[in-house]
């Protein structure tokens, strides 16, 4: 990896503007897809098998139901409050992402836009998404956009290539990959709450999560 001191420079140099990055001299890649990092290393395959898409589909849900739950517990009062203290991300920013990242999905995967760095991070407008409950409608609306386009879809092998800012993709890995990334976000607003001294309103279980490939830490 880049070493810490003096990360930026060295991203600059490389022509990498975004993170994690994997370096070996001038080389670099991305590092969102973990079968390319193997390969980069020297590694026969990561020796973890990914979910078939129809198992992403029904835990992406059981996550973003969850993810609804969690947000409506969240009292309006700490919703401007930071998520950690020492990352600058508010509570409503970062609820609003797990399902923008749903929104980010479908663009490439229904309209062929291509999935770049930042397409997850666009923020609500300014006025939307202010309260819990307005957050939760549109996680409302984007788990039906998602439910409609796995009815719709064709072929559910999501062996498909679709574009990304680390190259052309299958589908099914940015599929799995946006699962994995609301759930781990879920997994933190369970830890907000908790912070708050208040009960997740029906936990995501070991079950719930088991297969995708979640960071070992909650804050990675």
């Amino acid at each position: 990896m880049l070493k810490e001191l003096s990360a930026r420079q060295q991203l600059l140099e490389l022509g990498a503007r975004t993170v994690p990055v994997l370096a070996k001299g001038k080389h670099y890649i991305f590092c969102q897809n973990l079968d390319d990092v193997a390969e980069f290393v020297g590694l026969q395959g990561t020796g973890q098998v990914p979910l078939a898409p129809a198992a992403l589909f029904m835990k992406w849900v059981v996550v973003l139901r969850a993810a609804q739950r969690y947000v409506r517990q969240i009292p309006s009062e700490r919703l401007g409050e930071r998520v950690i203290h020492n990352r600058d991300r508010s509570i409503r920013l970062m609820s609003h992402h797990i399902f923008r990242i749903v929104e980010a999905f479908l663009d490439t995967a229904i309209d062929d836009f291509e999935y770049r760095v930042d397409n997850a991070n666009v923020p609500p407008q300014e006025g939307a998404c202010v309260t819990a409950a307005e957050i939760a409608a549109y996680g409302e609306v984007m788990i039906d956009r998602l439910e409609a386009w796995w009815d719709r879809l064709d072929d559910k092998s999501c062996a498909q290539k679709v574009k990304t800012f680390y190259g052309v993709q299958p589908m099914h890995q940015l599929f799995e990959r946006s699962t994995w990334h609301s759930a781990q976000h879920t997994r933190q607003l369970m830890a907000v709450l908790e912070r708050l001294d208040i009960e997740p309103n029906g936990r995501l279980t070991p079950e719930d999560l088991a297969g995708l490939p979640l960071p070992e830490g909650l804050w990675e």
